[in-house]
C-alpha cells in the first residue's frame, strides 16, 4: 500500500514502508478458526425444540462479538500501523479510530538499536529502539519485520541525510545552492 503523498515533502521519497510482522496475525487467525468452529459445533448440538432458533441466534451473536474483539480489532490494528522510512525522516502512525503518530527527522536520530529473542530471530522480526536528540525517552517499535536490516537501513539513511544536508549548506555558503549570493555579499 503506497503511503499518502500528502504527508511527504516535495523532495522526500519513501524508502521503506512496513507494517508489524505478519506473524502478529497468527493469533487472530487461530481465534477465528476456534470461534467459528466452536460456534458451528455449538449450533449443531442445540437440541430440537421451540427454543432452537433463539439459542442458535444467541450462539451466533456471541460468536460475532468474539470475532469483532479477537479477530477484527487486531487485524485492523495491524493494518493501520505504519512504519515509514523516507529520505528525510522516520514516520510512525498507529490507530483505527483514534490515531497517533510521530515523525522523527533523520538528523535528530542519535542511536538506532534492535533486539531479537531466539524466536524473533527465527521469524526475522524484532524490536527497534530509536533515540533522538532532545527527547527524554526512546521510541520503541515492536514486531518490526527484518529488524536488523531496518536498523542498518536507518543508519545508512541517517548518513545519507547528513551528507545531503552538508552539501546543501556548502551550496548555500558558496551561493549556488539556493540561487542567492553569499550571505556576506549582502552586507
Amino acid at each position: 500500500m503506497p503511503y499518502p503523498d500528502k504527508l511527504l515533502a516535495a523532495d522526500e521519497e519513501v524508502v521503506r514502508h512496513l507494517n508489524p510482522h505478519w506473524l502478529t496475525l497468527f493469533g487472530p487467525v487461530v481465534a477465528f478458526l476456534l470461534i467459528v468452529g466452536g460456534a458451528s459445533f455449538g449450533a449443531a448440538m442445540v437440541p430440537d425444540g421451540r427454543q432452537q432458533g433463539v439459542v442458535r441466534m444467541v450462539i451466533t451473536g456471541v460468536a460475532l462479538a468474539l470475532l469483532v474483539v479477537f479477530v477484527l480489532a487486531p487485524v485492523l490494528r495491524w493494518r493501520t500501523t505504519h512504519y515509514v522510512i523516507t529520505t528525510h525522516r522516520l514516520l510512525f502512525r498507529e490507530g483505527v479510530l483514534a490515531r497517533h503518530g510521530r515523525d522523527i527527522g533523520l538528523s535528530r536520530i542519535t542511536d538506532v538499536s534492535y533486539r531479537q529473542t531466539l524466536w524473533e530471530r527465527l521469524i526475522s522480526s524484532g524490536t527497534l529502539t530509536i533515540e533522538s536528540a532532545g527527547d527524554g525517552s526512546a521510541t520503541v517499535l515492536k514486531q518490526i519485520p527484518d529488524s536488523d536490516g531496518v536498523q542498518q537501513l536507518l543508519n545508512h539513511m541517517i548518513e545519507e541525510d547528513a551528507d545531503r544536508r552538508a552539501q546543501e549548506n556548502a551550496g548555500y555558503i558558496r551561493g549556488d545552492g539556493y540561487g542567492s549570493a553569499h550571505p556576506t555579499a549582502l552586507l
